[in-house]
């Protein structure tokens, strides 16, 4: 077909919902998803079927070629014929890496399917349950594509009763995650090699296998064996197409955007279901208001900002006016267009149901709710499960360049939310924190090349958290006039509650009895329940005192105060976490103008600083989970490199000869271990990581490790002191 007839296909079809398939690949690193979607735009037509596999397609992006690995999710659309009809296949490829994983997060919100791609010969991984919880999260039913199946004959050598065994293996643990992450889906959702819900093949090689395709093509799983056997690759992959069995698949169990909406909007939309808008959403209707969830910004070098999104209900054409609803501003649409892998072809409108690239709306970001309702229900923030825990300073290398410095950085931060920038005013430095050292590697390589901008960076460094151990005693905050009058105590927020404000279970705009009830369940007091006033970054403010003048009104004061004391604690002004923050009692002047800003912040936050000081504080370090594969003579060498590090290993996993260790150590400890563990196995352990959350410094480390960041930042080496604060 070509192209111009490719795209006038898709223009029809965008307008035929139910002949629609958005749907995304996931898998852990390495399991070749990027493999496998080359093949799926090979077979539709998109590149040439011999370039499939080598020309990653979708890894258009240079590093992404030049590290072998996929860092953006991309998304491209396609036509595949299913039983004599034709299907518009919308596909999003994400990365497996954990440093990832944001990206992996925002798609999921566009798809409304996916096919998660486990490796034969590694099984189950770290990551395959990573995005696959993300993907359960979101609404979005899974089917699965064992690849690389070649390799249990080629390498392991194994029988085809072995083979057998070893892929029921596979199935069985994607459906035990499948049972325990969504119980109640676990009937319609477990899949099944009978009703063809997963398909086995290689990518590499091009060919695929599933039960229905064997009734077309005549190959099962016994001549598959013996075409491997005997090498004949490509006899195989004319027989047996992957593209053709992987398609069908997709057409056959993932949902359209019809079935997808009715079930999906309940649960990323908090808004009323039975408004005009929201049973738009739930019919996926094009007549209706305008709903459009950004999943990702794109830098085009000639285009400038796209953002790209799923469109849940109404048609978007050039020169409408949007709502950005979450950044309270309206933007016009220049042009809308759909992705054909790295080409963006324009279209003249685009109806809900699709996966839209448009350009003009440039306050948007990923995660953006717009409509062209002004007081429209923003979607559910999009949650992502890590946390930046590494950091860098970054400069330019030429003082003149530090305005196109600021603004790069505020594009990359833009594109990726995952990554946070701080423009620190008092030392002039800038920090870029991410998901760990290969995040902010690409990124810095990206701003170097794409922006022609010479930049410096130091080592990277561990981001702390301050927080406590015990209760304060209740401690006087006065103001600079000496008008008004604070009394604080801090004591530690319970790991439980932070648990419900982190999964979104709790927020600060729900029904405040819903509220109390969950807050008291997860330990708080009635008291503290019924007084949360903030949540702040993993601390807590609630206001306990009764019926005192004035503290309404100066209650956004007093808030703001504990938000800047949250954002850097007294111990080595990093952030807080963990704090639960009371209000006891306070002493407000009758006069608002005796009562600002300027008397009532700063008289906050030394109080919080005074009563953290007594209050046992202490440090919170990040910590990695470690996942190492080794051959067995090697283990040694690998526990010792991770006891080196404070590490600690929590467990061992033999198979034939192969050994995984999986450990846990802070992020600190766990710089330049690419190049220690290479070094140690002479390159033959294949290792990943995840976030594992922050645990307490050991007491022996925290007097070093408080200088050590009180020296980088140029602050007095010296822990301060509660009279530092208040007079004591």
């Amino acid at each position: 077909m070509a192209r111009a007839k490719k795209i006038d296909k898709i223009k029809e079809l965008m307008w035929k919902p139910e002949y629609i398939r958005n749907m995304g690949i996931v898998a852990h690193i390495d399991h070749g998803k990027t493999t496998l979607s080359d093949n799926l735009l090979a077979g539709a037509g998109m590149i040439s079927e011999e370039l499939a596999g080598q020309q990653l397609y979708l890894d258009f992006d240079e590093q992404e070629q030049e590290r072998g690995i996929t860092i953006n999710a991309a998304n491209v659309s396609m036509v595949h014929e299913y039983e004599g009809k034709e299907y518009l296949i919308n596909l999003i490829d994400t990365p497996g890496h954990v440093d990832f994983g944001g990206d992996v997060t925002r798609a999921m919100r566009a798809v409304d399917g996916v096919i998660v791609v486990v490796d034969a010969v590694e099984g189950v991984m770290p990551q395959t349950e990573t995005v696959l919880r993300q993907a359960l999260k979101e609404n979005v039913k899974p089917t699965l594509f064992v690849n690389k199946v070649d390799r249990l004959i080629r390498e392991l050598e194994l029988t085809p009763q072995q083979m057998q065994e070893r892929l029921v293996k596979v199935i069985t643990e994607v459906n035990k995650l499948i049972k325990a992450m969504r119980p109640d889906k676990y009937s319609e959702w477990r899949i099944d090699v009978a009703d063809g819900s997963v398909a086995f093949g290689s990518a590499l090689y091009n060919w695929a296998v599933s039960v229905p395709a064997q009734k077309v093509t005549g190959i099962g799983f016994k001549e598959v064996y013996e075409y491997l056997k005997e090498g004949k690759v490509k006899e195989l992959a004319k027989k047996s197409p992957l593209y053709r069995v992987v398609l069908d698949m997709v057409i056959r169990h993932l949902p359209s955007p019809i079935e997808a909406q009715r079930e999906r909007i309940g649960v990323i939309w908090k808004g009323d279901i039975n408004s005009e808008v929201g049973q738009a959403m739930v019919r996926c209707d094009p007549k209706g208001p305008i709903a459009l969830m950004i999943t990702k910004i794109v830098v085009e070098p000639q285009a400038g900002e796209i953002a790209v999104g799923r469109l849940f209900s109404g048609t978007l054409k050039p020169g409408q006016e949007l709502f950005i609803v979450d950044r309270k501003s309206k933007n016009r649409i220049q042009t809308v267009g759909l992705y054909m892998g790295p080409r963006r072809v324009e279209v003249d409108e685009v109806p809900a149901g699709n996966i839209v690239a448009l350009i003009g709306l440039r306050d948007a970001v990923a995660g953006s709710t717009c409509s062209n309702i002004e007081d429209f229900t923003p979607f559910e923030s999009i949650k992502h499960y890590s946390e930046p825990v590494v950091t860098m300073a970054i400069e330019a290398k030429n003082p003149r360049d530090l305005p196109k410095l600021i603004e790069v950085l505020r594009k990359i931060a833009k594109e990726d939310p995952t990554l946070h920038i701080t423009l620190n005013e008092e030392t002039g430095e800038h920090l870029i924190s991410g998901m760990g050292e290969l995040h902010l590697e690409v990124k810095v390589e990206r701003i170097r090349r794409d922006y022609n901008l010479e930049v410096i960076t130091s080592p990277p460094i561990v981001v702390f958290r301050e927080t406590v151990t015990a209760t304060s005693p209740v401690v006087e905050g006065k103001s600079p006039n000496k008008h008004n009058r604070f009394y604080i105590l801090v004591e530690p927020l319970p790991e439980k509650v932070i648990q419900l404000f982190k999964e979104g279970e709790v927020d600060m705009k729900m029904d405040k009895k819903e509220r109390r009830r969950k807050l008291q369940e997860a330990g708080l007091t009635g008291e503290e329940a019924a007084g949360a006033e903030e949540y702040f970054e993993g601390n807590l403010f609630c206001d306990v005192t009764k019926g005192i003048q004035y503290l309404n009104e100066t209650m956004e004061l007093i808030l703001e105060g504990f938000r800047e004391a949250m954002r850097a604690g007294p111990l080595a002004r990093e952030p807080c976490m963990g704090i639960k923050v009371k209000l006891v009692d306070c002493k407000l002047h009758e006069d608002a103008v005796h009562r600002g800003p300027a008397q009532v912040i700063p008289a906050v936050r030394s109080a919080i600083f005074a009563a953290i000081l007594q209050a046992q504080p202490t440090l919170l370090e990040p910590y990695q989970k470690v996942f190492i594969t080794v051959p067995q003579e090697m283990m040694g060498a690998v526990t010792r490199e991770i006891q080196g590090r404070r590490g600690q290993v929590l467990e061992m996993k033999t198979e034939g000869d192969m050994v995984t260790v999986i450990a846990k150590a802070p992020v600190k400890e766990m710089f330049g271990f690419a190049g220690a563990i290479r070094g140690a196995t002479s390159g033959k352990a294949i290792w990943s990581t995840e976030h594992a959350g922050f645990e307490i410094v050991p007491q022996n480390l925290l007097n070093d490790f408080v200088m050590e960041v009180r020296k980088r930042k140029g602050l007095k080496l010296e822990i301060p002191k509660p009279e530092d604060f208040v007079g004591l």
